[in-house]
């Protein structure tokens, strides 16, 4: 080597070099060219799931607002229909009114999707300022109640404390419960009897 002309040095150098380049630095590279396309996939998958989260976090917090609005929705609308406290309730907003309750008269409960409609006639006796006293008692009423069919009218034989007749509908709301669905069973079969 050392009679080689100066060329014969630069061949080879370039022959180390070139033997260095495609089977050192030309596989590194090739994986190295991987590990960025995968980091680059690997990134906007996690910028994916960071989208997402903030979605879960969105949907969570309207969650947990909607389950607050239903809780207050229960207090206005209940679970079930509570007949001897509602009786007892508009009762007693009657009594202190001044009012006399001369028909409380539940009807049949209108069913609907979700929840039931159940109206009740009534009747009472008293005077404008008390009636007026007694609608908006329950208009404050922790229950939801449309009142309906509204009539007034004199009565013939007034006093200080009676001078009207009044007729309405009063119209309460309750959530129908679920009711559990029965179990299917295969085709062929009975279902045990009870």
């Amino acid at each position: 080597m050392r009679n080689w002309p100066w060329y014969g040095y630069l061949i080879l150098a370039v022959v180390i070099f070139a033997l260095a380049f495609f089977f050192y630095f030309k596989p590194r590279n090739e994986e190295i060219q991987d590990l960025r396309q995968q980091r680059e996939k690997l990134e906007k998958e996690v910028q994916v799931l960071k989208e997402k989260k903030k979605e879960l976090d969105k949907i969570e917090a309207e969650l947990v607002v909607l389950n607050a609005t239903l809780k207050d929705l229960e207090q206005i609308i209940p679970q079930q229909k509570e007949i001897a406290e509602i009786l007892r309730r508009i009762q007693q907003l009657a009594y202190d009114s001044r009012l006399n309750v001369l028909k409380f008269q539940p009807r049949g409960e209108i069913k609907k999707e979700f929840y039931a409609e159940w109206p009740i006639n009534i009747e009472v006796s008293g005077t404008y300022h008390n009636l007026g006293i007694f609608f908006d008692k329950l208009s404050n009423f922790a229950r939801l109640f449309n009142v309906n069919n509204f009539s007034i009218s004199a009565l013939n034989n007034q006093t200080d404390t009676l001078t009207i007749g009044a007729k309405f509908v009063t119209t309460t709301y309750y959530f129908l419960e679920e009711q559990p669905q029965p179990a299917r069973t295969p085709a062929g079969q009975q279902q045990p009897r009870k």
